[in-house]
């Protein structure tokens, strides 16, 4: 890497890293290092009436008071922060020093990772610490991370620009302890919900995440092919009709969390990589479903939090069960003050004029009662709600409504102003389904992008015969977000979906030596601001001689200074 690359803290630190390296210090040690305690356990099991206890821990060093022959350091490992008192005699009972009047106070960084053998011991100020008696250097950082300082529970010069946040989650979750929390509680919430359908005798499983046919959901996918057979493959946008065929196996219940990709926008709540939970249970129908969900969701929120009730922004929510259950008529009647019960899609459409609504001639009737739903009544629904009984349009994959034909039995939870999870009475009639996946066909046949596919090797799997079964899906990263209180999925996922880092745009060194500038130099030009030729026209030779000699002499580069008339020189020859 060129060193103008570098800032000077980089510059020193990996001066620091060579000098280690001239003593014999590996700062990349390949052996491994034993602990035996975390900083949070070593504080939690301490005794003052004990013998000091011996402990061998390690992790990044966040903080260094020296003062003189002590210092103090802050270390964090994955678990928190404790604090470690080192004395030179002590880490070097020999006549050498170095390790302590060098190394520890002059070539480690805040960053660095160490590890520390030595006694427990409370200090005069009454803080558990650790007496160091051995410090090993087990990796050098030559990038300093951005120090967030705490007092009195307040954090001060916080790294927390979003942009930055997001692209560079390792930094994120390495100052800002909060944020370790979240993704720790996310976690729980897995392990919450697999425990719960576990105990229930419910298997997980796996199915192909590559797919000849993106069916299960409405959505655009993303595709992709397949050289050895010379085939378009789409990544799943659900994984439902596989699930399905399981149950049609003889699996009496399935589940599965995994990943899908739809291609369609990113906002607060939509990353086109999602992570989803679908499971499958023969015999139930989706009044069964709705129990089973709210007594789920009741538990992941004691366990992950203790209570059932959740602050997200200014809301409190309580995942307290029964929910609430309204049907999705009802709800835009409501709302809206209009009765769809029975009205065809021209009809439909007239309502949705009045209501001043964008609509276009792809959509069909579905489509249109989904959007007079989700402007004028989704958001409405704070606490949980099941919203019930869909029109048949709306869901392909549903069984009618056994006194309704016209509708469903779905059900959608609402939560926050949001949806949640998804759940069907699964439809198991093979001339149904057919049916309902031809008009699909027309819907894109009209321009509907999202529509279903018709996926007759899964029509194939019903005419064997799939028992009564209910389905439901649930949205991990949303669950996440309602758990945790976070208002932005981003918050939720390691490593969000980013738009392609800004790059400064710059000529290339033929650009510049085309002026007579000769090639070690443009390195230089550009580290002084000037990444392309047109950037020098107006500036004073002067200022640039100054800029660019300065940069050489800080940086030692020992390239032999241009005059200032070859400077003005080299301007002169920009064209206009």
């Amino acid at each position: 890497m060129n060193v103008l690359e570098l800032s000077e803290q980089e510059i020193i630190r990996r001066n620091s890293l060579n000098e280690l390296r001239d003593m014999g210090i590996e700062p990349y040690p390949a052996a491994e290092y034993v602990t035996n305690a975390f900083s949070t356990d070593i504080k939690a099991e301490f005794k003052d009436d004990e013998e000091p206890r011996k402990v061998s821990v390690a992790g990044r060093m966040m903080s260094r008071r020296v003062m003189g022959k002590a210092s103090f350091v802050e270390l964090q490992d994955s678990k928190g922060r404790i604090q470690v008192y080192i004395t030179r005699d002590d880490i070097c009972p020999d006549e050498n020093k170095d390790l302590y009047n060098t190394v520890f106070k002059r070539l480690l960084d805040l960053g660095d990772f160490i590890g520390i053998e030595g006694l427990v011991f409370r200090t005069q100020m009454g803080e558990i610490s650790i007496h160091a008696k051995k410090l090993t250097v087990l990796s050098k950082s030559i990038k300093p991370l951005p120090i967030v300082k705490y007092k009195d529970g307040v954090a001060y010069d916080k790294f927390e620009d979003p942009e930055l946040r997001y692209r560079q989650r390792y930094v994120d979750l390495a100052v800002n302890e909060e944020v370790k929390e979240i993704f720790i509680k996310r976690s729980k919430v897995y392990s919450s919900m697999r425990e719960y359908f576990n105990s229930k005798g419910y298997m997980e499983v796996e199915t192909p995440i590559l797919q000849s046919i993106a069916g299960g959901a409405a959505a655009r996918p993303f595709i992709t092919h397949h050289n050895a057979l010379d085939m378009p493959l789409y990544m799943r946008i659900a994984s439902e009709l596989y699930l399905k065929r399981l149950i049609v196996g003889g699996f009496e219940g399935v589940y599965e969390i995994g990943k899908n990709f739809r291609n369609e926008g990113m906002d607060r709540t939509h990353n086109p990589e999602f992570t989803c939970m679908e499971i499958y249970v023969a015999y139930k129908d989706y009044n069964w479903m709705m129990e089973f969900t709210e007594k789920m969701i009741e538990k992941i929120c004691l366990d992950v939090n203790g209570t059932t009730q959740v602050q997200v922004g200014d809301n409190i929510i309580d995942f307290k069960a029964p929910y609430k259950r309204v049907t999705m008529l009802d709800s835009i009647k409501e709302h809206t003050g209009y009765d769809l019960t029975g009205m065809n899609e021209d009809q439909i459409r007239e309502v949705c004029q009045k209501l001043n609504m964008e609509i276009d001639e792809t959509m069909g009737k579905g489509k249109l009662i989904d959007e007079i739903f989700g402007e004028f009544c989704e958001g409405t629904y704070i606490q949980p709600t099941f919203i019930t009984d869909y029109p048949k349009e709306m869901s392909p994959l549903t069984k009618k409504h056994r006194t309704n034909p016209e509708l469903t039995e779905r059900f959608e939870l609402m939560v926050n102003g949001k949806e949640l999870c998804n759940a069907y009475s699964e439809l198991n009639d093979p001339i149904d389904q057919l049916e309902r996946f031809e008009e699909q066909m027309k819907l894109s046949e009209k321009g509907d992008d999202e529509a279903m596919i018709i996926d007759k090797d899964f029509v194939r799997a019903l005419e064997y015969g799939m028992p009564p079964t209910s389905g439901m899906g649930i949205g991990m990263d949303r669950l996440t977000m309602l758990i945790t209180g976070q208002s932005t999925i981003q918050e939720v996922l390691f490593f969000p979906q980013m738009r392609p880092e800004k790059v400064t745009p710059k000529d290339t060194p033929a650009k510049f030596m085309e002026l007579g500038i000769a090639e070690d130099w443009v390195p230089v030009i550009q580290k002084a601001g000037y990444n392309l030729v047109s950037d020098m026209k107006e500036v004073n030779p002067q200022k640039l001689h100054m800029d660019i000699c300065g940069i050489n002499k800080k940086y030692k580069l020992e390239l032999t200074n241009p005059t200032v008339d070859e400077v003005a020189g080299w301007i002169a020859k920009i064209e206009n």
